[in-house]
């Protein structure tokens, strides 16, 4: 059974790389695809107008482009996509950044492990490359390096890295979690993967080219560490029955989905663009 794609770019401030990235989409990942959703979250400069003017001069159906009331975050903006895409009853969705840092190209290898139902999360991985020759500030290697070290010591994974922003999911993995507990901000990415792997989810990763150009990163670093150092804390408190974490407790979660004899409500309404 063929499954139901729908790719979705989340756009803050990219009106120099949008056009870019929509035609380095493959093509025919483009019409594969149900619905392509660009989600700008309310940019300061006319992404959204720059978007909406391509849907129209390409006379692109399947190409919905939306813009936030208020900034949600790269977290919260994430968290939109999902219930947009589960209550649409989508089976994948497929995040690509706006800014261009992750190769739009590349999307058909990472989806094979999903549609072929060999994995439940895929990841591009640009440590399993050569990441410092595609411009990878030394720190920011680093940096990577340590934290997934941590991250991996902890959880007991043997992942090459957890910070990647190019990712592919089963929408029926995320109905099992409970990802809308989770950050709004850029540490959401290591939030949810610890999810998955609690949950005992099938995580696969895929070799993707890394390149740094002109993108405008909003992330700081220092902060970055200590949220993800701080995120592991909360976990082995939670672990350990110190201090309850009801977003680390996914056993609790589908528990009370079946006690209430309800679905959980997923889905978006139009007022909260």
């Amino acid at each position: 059974m063929n499954k139901k794609i729908m790719l979705f770019i989340l756009t803050y401030n990219h009106k120099d790389t949008i056009v870019s990235v929509l035609e380095r989409i493959p093509k025919n990942l483009m019409e594969k695809s149900v619905e392509i959703l660009i989600a700008d979250d309310e940019s300061r400069d006319n992404t959204y107008e720059i978007a909406l003017d391509y849907k129209k001069r390409n006379n692109l159906k399947n190409l919905t482009v939306i813009r936030h009331k208020e900034n949600k975050g790269y977290g919260g903006n994430q968290k939109f996509c999902y219930n947009y895409a589960i209550g649409k009853g989508y089976d994948i969705a497929v995040m690509i950044h706006g800014d261009g840092q992750y190769a739009p190209e590349e999307t058909p290898k990472l989806l094979q492990p999903l549609e072929q139902d060999k994995a439940d999360f895929v990841f591009g991985s640009r440590m399993t490359g050569d990441p410092l020759k595609g411009g990878m500030p030394l720190y920011k290697y680093l940096g990577n390096k340590f934290l997934t070290f941590v991250e991996n010591l902890v959880l007991r994974t043997n992942l090459s890295e957890f910070h990647s922003g190019f990712r592919l999911y089963s929408l029926n993995a995320l109905k099992e979690i409970p990802f809308n507990k989770l950050s709004d901000d850029y540490y959401f990415d290591s939030e949810i993967i610890l999810q998955l792997v609690l949950a005992k989810k099938r995580i696969a990763e895929k070799t993707i080219p890394t390149f740094y150009g002109k993108e405008i990163s909003y992330v700081n670093s220092i902060p970055y560490g200590l949220s993800i150092l701080k995120m592991l804390g909360e976990y082995l408190l939670h672990k350990n029955r110190i201090k309850k974490s009801y977003k680390f407790d996914i056993k609790h979660f589908n528990l009370l989905k079946v006690k209430s004899h309800e679905k959980i409500r997923y889905g978006y309404f139009p007022s909260e663009y």
